[in-house]
């Protein structure tokens, strides 16, 4: 991998780690407590609904990380992680094969893409 990704593994807000492997840093949408239905009902955080998945957005990754760069939107399980506390901000630590969708702004236009992506 260039110089340049490991640059910005480490530039968002100035993190004093840098992400080894294969290892990708998120930070978890706001949000993740109540939510509504499409009709407007409150459906509240203890509401038993299954496997739910969760957005967040990447801040570092490590050098063999392919697929997402710091900025994404990825999807991913919020039961599947492990979390960290960097300067008393929590992220979720987990591993690139762990994410399930990267959110397609970035790709938007993109002649190349596999159209694999939320």
């Amino acid at each position: 991998m260039s110089a340049n990704r490991n640059e910005h593994s480490t530039h968002h807000d100035k993190l004093p780690i840098r992400m080894l492997h294969d290892r990708v840093l998120v930070r978890q949408e706001a949000g993740e407590g109540e939510r509504r239905s499409g009709g407007g009902i409150l459906i509240p955080a203890t509401a038993a609904v299954g496997r739910r998945l969760a957005w967040a957005e990447v801040v570092a990754v490590g050098q063999n990380v392919r697929t997402v760069e710091p900025g994404d939107r990825v999807l991913y399980d919020p039961e599947d992680r492990a979390e960290v506390e960097v300067r008393g901000i929590p992220y979720v630590l987990m591993r690139e094969r762990d994410l399930h969708a990267v959110a397609a702004d970035r790709f938007e236009g993109s002649e190349d893409s596999t159209g694999l992506y939320l």
